[in-house]
């Protein structure tokens, strides 16, 4: 471990401890080519080549730090960035006027208060997205000034209850103010802020007039990010819709996916009858590595678990995908017992931390490219371990 390693160790302990206070502001140094001058409105300045020229293992914070704040907010991205994330994540879904705003998905009630305005109650309903029915309250049903007027809560308050004490601190971020976050915030640390943009159910959204992909390309555009060595990964679970933004804009794309067995809802809609299980064959990798530069799959098909919840025998397809020539940067990595394979759990405690730093040390050891995690602060202690010129004494 070189000396540097050792006193980033020494501040990321402190920042934990501080949870986010300031002064972290350093924690990330390195993690990209600082931006030269005059390059602050044409975001793509790493002058290593782009994505190719991050650190490896990568670390993404899901959501931001979901594991510390509520996700998808200003807050959460902000300490994403001061615990050391190299790329901070967004989901985007729209409004009812056609804005795209960052959550998880459409349906908000366990996101936000919606719940507690009695002037929404009306809009709470049943759609079917994707194939499944779900009832609450839809992004798609309100403007973005009604969205405005509603606060972010932590998604899973059984598991992490500390989370709770910033419900309603932060409102819903445009997806265009978290751009103009990432700008200053790129002039303030001297260094681009990496993003990890989803469309979320763009099928279901093109159908309702509402298509995701090309205001996103306007935006992209609008704040420099839109070229091959942009700083910013363009992802989603349906091909298509990395085919559709693939000849809007230039910047990296990675297909998300999920479990073996799954179609791409596109796929279903299509009649395309070929499963994840498909696309993760060398020939399934072929045809996604010729319009994207990524894939982000489950972390279940790096290294399956068993019937009992452990780790398994790892596949062939960091191997695989390696071989055409795209990175991996599977999801998603958390601390909590809930979340851990079997043998990483410690006590029964559902919501207690477990041994993380051994789970990550298995996923990391298959030579993927970087992980989505919930708490930064840990991926980034256990991706040291495995980057060049690093490692624990």
């Amino acid at each position: 471990m070189t000396q540097g390693g050792a006193a980033r160790r020494t501040v990321l302990g402190a920042a934990v401890l501080a949870a986010g206070a300031a002064g972290t502001a350093g924690l990330g140094a390195g993690s990209a080519a600082a931006a030269e001058p005059g390059q602050e409105r044409r975001a793509g300045g790493d002058r290593r080549g782009g994505y190719r020229g991050l650190p490896v293992p990568l670390v993404i914070g899901h959501r931001g730090a979901s594991g510390h704040r509520p996700e998808h907010t200003l807050g959460s991205y902000a300490l994403a960035l001061d615990l050391g994330a190299d790329v901070v994540e967004q989901d985007l879904v729209p409004t009812r006027d056609g804005h795209l705003v960052c959550r998880h998905e459409n349906e908000i009630g366990g996101t936000t208060d919606v719940a507690d305005h009695p002037e929404f109650a009306s809009r709470r309903t049943t759609k079917t997205i994707d194939g499944t029915a779900v009832t609450g309250w839809f992004t798609e049903d309100f403007t973005l000034a009604e969205l405005k007027t509603l606060r972010a809560k932590e998604r899973i308050p059984a598991v992490r209850q500390r989370n709770t004490l910033y419900d309603g601190r932060w409102d819903v971020p445009t997806f265009e103010e978290v751009l103009s976050w990432a700008d200053r915030e790129g002039r303030r640390r001297g260094r681009p802020v990496w993003l990890h943009v989803e469309t979320k159910h763009p099928s279901h959204f093109r159908s309702l007039g509402l298509g995701l992909e090309e205001p996103l390309a306007r935006l992209l555009r609008r704040h420099g990010r839109d070229g091959r060595d942009a700083p910013v990964f363009l992802q989603s679970f349906e091909p298509s819709s990395i085919q559709r933004l693939a000849r809007l804009v230039d910047a990296p794309r990675v297909v998300l996916l999920s479990d073996a067995r799954s179609r791409p809802w596109d796929f279903v809609l299509a009649g395309d009858p070929r499963t994840v299980a498909d696309l993760v064959t060398p020939e399934g990798l072929k045809w996604i590595a010729s319009f994207a530069q990524g894939i982000g799959p489950t972390l279940d098909l790096v290294i399956p678990r068993t019937a009992d919840g452990r780790l398994g025998t790892p596949t062939s397809l960091v191997r695989d995908a390696h071989a055409r020539r795209l990175v991996l940067h599977p999801y998603t990595a958390r601390n909590e017992n809930a979340f851990l394979p079997a043998e990483f759990r410690r006590g029964t405690d559902p919501a207690a931390y477990g041994d993380a730093f051994g789970a990550l040390r298995a996923y990391f050891a298959q030579g993927i490219d970087g992980i989505f995690t919930d708490q930064p602060d840990t991926g980034l202690l256990a991706a040291e371990d495995f980057r060049p010129g690093r490692g624990r004494p």
